[in-house]
């Protein structure tokens, strides 16, 4: 990890983190394993660089066969699963770092087969997320087309609503459970079921399987607006920088590009060097707040790119050097900033862009 000199960065609690893989574990009980899903560089976290942590568990997964490369390279040894079904031209890093890819397309597979390597996969099908996967009621004759040089490790699906819609959410195990009584057929020795994300984790305890893949939860951040009701989780990140100029401005004068703002009054404006190339958007140009010495102050002007100023006249001892959140997980949290942008809590967390260093504490 390098030297963190800038003024801006993502404070990250290790701490929260192994709390919330410990509460997810009382939640799912005894007999289910975890398998932590640490892709987009976990949330934008950067957990995955942290290989104490990921050594805890004997299964990870990731979105793209690159991602799984980066953490054999950091020295990470046990399984890594790829939750996307890979292009053919990553075959050979597929082999090369003894990744266990989804599976879930002939050309795909009969291209594994070709190589007449070993490779575990998973065997994902499709049961209503439009998205990929086979059709479960092809679970026989997908496995049995297969290579015998690939190995089917595991089963998997994906629920689309989870958080949402009971009913199309049951209709979805069903089908899968089609699958997984085909697949147990002719695999009676299938090392990983899974199917349940976080949503699912909270809402469908049928859905568990032998193995359950967190996600948002993982990081302390509700899935849906009941997740908290339901779960003890901590946020594991806080988004801060720094005041690095501060200056008193009289009455009329404009702040930022396109003179979106126009002072009513003597102002004190503070300058804050974290921008919209760091992923904090432009939505939040003269429509948010941010967090100085306990209090909430508000943002003045267009987002630049690389800072922003705020409106710091309320503040009786602002110097340059204090600390600005924005998002403290208290006075501010990432929901606060997601339903602003009218996103999600996991875009915005996803987003934070990599020049901005992540403080592990």
């Amino acid at each position: 990890m390098r030297e963190i000199t800038r003024p801006t960065c993502m404070e990250i609690s290790i701490y929260n983190f192994i709390y919330n893989i410990n509460e997810i574990k009382k939640y799912v009980g005894d007999g289910i394993n975890i398998m932590p899903v640490i892709k987009a560089n976990a949330y934008g976290t950067y957990m995955n660089t942290q290989l104490d942590v990921l050594n805890v568990f004997d299964i990870v997964a990731v979105a793209t066969v690159d991602e799984g490369v980066y953490l054999r390279e950091i020295g990470y040894q046990k399984e890594i699963f790829i939750l996307n079904q890979p292009y053919l031209t990553e075959i050979q890093k597929i082999i090369d770092y003894n990744l266990v890819p989804g599976v879930s397309s002939e050309d795909f597979a009969k291209a594994l087969g070709d190589t007449n390597k070993e490779v575990k996969v998973h065997v994902e099908f499709g049961t209503g997320m439009g998205r990929t996967g086979i059709n479960p009621q092809r679970a026989e004759e997908y496995i049995n087309s297969l290579a015998e040089n690939i190995i089917v490790e595991g089963i998997y699906t994906h629920f689309s609503s989870a958080d949402s819609d009971d009913e199309y959410t049951k209709s979805q195990l069903q089908s899968f459970n089609t699958a997984v009584e085909k697949a147990k057929q002719i695999c009676p020795k299938l090392k990983y079921i899974h199917a349940a994300a976080s949503n699912a984790i909270l809402n469908y305890p049928d859905s568990y399987f032998n193995l359950v893949r967190p996600g948002i939860i993982m990081y302390g951040y509700p899935a849906s607006e009941t997740t908290l009701e339901k779960i003890d989780i901590k946020p594991v990140a806080k988004l801060k920088s720094k005041i690095t100029f501060l200056k008193t401005v009289k009455e009329g004068t404009s702040i930022g590009y396109n003179r979106s703002f126009i002072t009513n009054k003597e102002t004190k404006v503070a300058t804050v060097p974290i921008g919209y190339a760091d992923g904090f958007r432009r939505t939040f140009s003269n429509n948010g707040e941010v967090l100085i010495n306990g209090k909430l102050v508000p943002i003045i002007g267009k987002i630049c790119m690389d800072s922003f100023m705020c409106d710091v006249s309320s503040l009786d001892d602002v110097k340059i050097g204090d600390e600005v959140y924005i998002w403290d997980n208290d006075k501010i949290k990432l929901e606060d900033l997601a339903n602003k942008c009218d996103t999600i809590n996991y875009e915005i967390l996803s987003q934070i862009s990599n020049r901005v260093p992540r403080l592990f504490v």
